[in-house]
């Protein structure tokens, strides 16, 4: 009997119920598996395709002048990374992209071929290069934003402000010391792709929030160049090793200017000797030589000297001990305002006698010298004062005149200062305040007096007493400007003989150390040239040099001339040579 045709119908009908309802329940069932079972694991799976975790690092803060000039910024630099599983061709692409941007075509071909998703090609390549890798078109090559550190004056002020590596740390000057506020801040998130591995977020806009701080210095941009090119002429022209000069307001103890030469350029310091770097001025120390009478008789006076005392010369010879001392002219009688002027190594000496050792060692120690100032920048130095219990009968007595010890720069000219200053010394100070990225002051650097080292009234004759140095036979009459009165001191000191045993006959350290105006000091400056080959007197080598800085430094201030204070002080007739 034939099967009835619906019968047949209704089977199939059953059959396919039967197959959609395994195929739906397989579906159910993988679903499960993928979405369950699977599920956290494909989830991380389909993420590492489309997102990538990233750290973005925020851009160094702004070096700033007195001013807000820049003297250290960061500027666009990208880095041009791949995801080597995208691109489609390694050796074409390694090809293209040497062109641009150097290397070696199989080193590149092999980072491009590497299984994994990341790659870095080149850092912190110029705009230009990170456009023309751009124009390649090259599937799976990005160019994520960077920056890197610029020095937009090259050489100025290089010393003080230091440079950055290749990683963007601080290696050198302020860049290393104030490290930790400059570095930008870093910030863990994700990279999103589409489907084709384009980068949708390329986090610009998130580094702008990671900025570091910023740094705002005491120096002035334009006092520094006058400085620069002041030293450098003087350096050159006396054929020297090398030279400092800094300038600074007594009043507040601010840098203004810190000038090394030979100089170096920061954007490009692995062109330079490391000696290059250090900042002489804070690091290297040095016999003062005769600058360091002023001291001697500032301290003096402090101690009850009369500024009319009569003290014997001795002709030009006077022996200590089993030392000899000489002056460079044979004088008889002098004031300690002549011995200023003349610069007499006896006079010094005798004054020293007179107050002895323990008030000289007080009031060297009262002037800053032995000790660092905390200035700030990195490796200073405190230069040398034998405890006084280590001092022998001579010590007193060469010190008074700038030997048997030494000093740096900054001490030096911070002690000058506290003569103009009423006798006050203060704290030297280069970075005036730091400000967060969004303009917030974080830390602020007031003007701060150390100690009242001499009264105010001492501080004043000794005013008067420098002012005659610069005067007619004075040892530094190239330091005067004209319609001002200059105070000032000369110094040309002996260097250690190399075999430690007496001093050299043919190295010396030329100095000068002044300020002005007289009435109200707005700057002070010291000048120093090491082992100046055509000439080795301070005031033939280092007074023009002062000069040339306070009388453009003058202009620049608007600080007008007062011609009729030459007159106010008494002419003195002597010959000297310092």
């Amino acid at each position: 009997m034939a099967a009835n045709p619906c019968e047949k119908i209704g089977l199939r009908i059953l059959f396919i119920r039967f197959f959609l309802l395994l195929c739906l329940v397989g579906i159910v069932i993988r679903s499960f598996d993928i979405q369950i079972l699977q599920g956290e694991a494909l989830k991380k799976k389909a993420e590492n395709t489309y997102v990538r975790g990233i750290t973005i690092q925020g851009d160094r803060g702004l070096i700033l002048d007195r001013h807000s000039n820049k003297l250290g910024a960061s500027t666009e630099a990208p880095n041009i990374t791949a995801d080597p599983t995208q691109v489609k061709n390694a050796r074409q692409a390694a090809d293209q992209l040497v062109k641009i941007l150097g290397g070696s075509r199989t080193e590149m071909e092999k980072k491009l071929s590497r299984e994994r998703r990341f790659a870095l090609l080149a850092s912190r390549v110029a705009p230009a290069k990170a456009d023309a890798v751009k124009k390649l078109n090259i599937v799976g090559i990005y160019t994520p934003d960077n920056s890197k550190r610029f020095y937009p004056n090259r050489r100025l002020a290089a010393q003080v402000i230091g440079f950055t590596g290749k990683d963007d740390q601080g290696l050198e000057g302020l860049e290393f010391s104030y490290n930790k506020f400059l570095e930008g801040r870093t910030l863990k998130t994700k990279e999103y792709r589409d489907g084709q591995g384009t980068i949708l977020n390329t986090g610009k806009h998130k580094r702008e929030g990671l900025k570091g701080d910023t740094i705002v210095l005491t120096l002035d941009k334009k006092i520094q160049f006058f400085s620069e090119q002041a030293l450098e002429q003087a350096v050159k022209e006396h054929r020297g090793k090398s030279g400092m000069a800094l300038v600074m307001q007594p009043a507040t103890g601010e840098l203004l200017a810190v000038a090394h030469y030979p100089e170096f350029n920061p954007n490009n310091y692995g062109d330079f000797s490391r000696s290059r770097y250090r900042n002489r001025a804070v690091i290297d120390t040095f016999e003062p030589g005769s600058i360091m009478k002023v001291i001697t008789v500032a301290s003096a006076m402090e101690r009850g000297m009369s500024a009319t005392k009569i003290i014997n010369c001795e002709n030009g010879k006077y022996r200590v001990g089993r030392t000899v001392i000489h002056d460079t002219h044979p004088y008889d009688y002098l004031t300690p305002g002549r011995i200023i002027k003349v610069s007499s190594n006896i006079g010094a000496a005798k004054i020293a006698q007179d107050i002895g050792p323990k008030a000289m060692h007080y009031y060297l120690n009262a002037f800053g010298f032995g000790k660092k100032t905390g200035i700030g920048c990195p490796g200073e130095s405190a230069g040398v004062i034998l405890p006084l219990h280590r001092w022998t009968s001579i010590d007193a007595v060469a010190m008074s005149f700038g030997q048997g010890m030494s000093v740096t720069a900054l001490q030096l000219v911070s002690a000058i200062s506290a003569i103009a200053n009423g006798g006050k010394l203060m704290k030297p100070l280069l970075v005036k305040k730091v400000l967060s990225s969004s303009g917030e002051i974080i830390q602020a650097n007031t003007p701060c007096v150390v100690r009242q080292i001499i009264s105010a009234n001492t501080a004043e004759t000794v005013k008067r007493m420098m002012a005659r140095v610069v005067q007619e036979e004075g040892t530094g009459t190239k330091a005067a400007i004209p319609g001002y009165r200059v105070c000032g001191k000369t110094s040309t000191a002996q260097k250690v003989a190399r075999n430690k045993k007496g001093y050299s006959s043919s190295r010396f350290t030329a100095a000068f150390a002044g300020f002005a105006p007289f009435d109200n000091p707005a700057l002070a400056i010291l000048v120093v040239v090491d082992e100046p080959k055509q000439n080795h007197y301070g005031g033939t080598v280092a007074a023009p040099a002062f000069k040339d800085i306070m009388a453009r430094s003058f202009n620049y201030l608007n600080i007008p001339p007062q011609t009729d204070m030459l007159a106010a002080l008494p002419r003195e007739v002597s010959h000297a040579a310092d």
